[in-house]
């Protein structure tokens, strides 16, 4: 999926906070809510300038940003 289409990240906006292109709304915002198990048709409504297709840009470009994290092992 293109989630550049849905989400930008511009310093000009909320100090480069990843945002849905054309609005103020976090991501990450979006994803807390999936992650209350609220609903996409009730986030919709509550977000209508949001479309379904950009709350699931937002759980890809998550994937991404995880799949590009540098991870280092624990060790005591």
């Amino acid at each position: 999926m293109n989630y550049q289409k849905y989400i930008t990240i511009d310093p000009k906006i909320m100090v480069g906070k990843p945002v849905f292109t054309g609005t103020r709304i976090p991501v990450d915002l979006i994803l807390r809510k999936l992650a209350q198990n609220t609903n996409i048709r009730e986030i919709l409504k509550d977000y209508p300038r949001l479309k379904k297709e950009a709350i699931q840009a937002a759980l890809w470009y998550a994937g991404e940003v995880i799949d590009e994290e540098e991870i280092y092992p624990f060790t005591s």
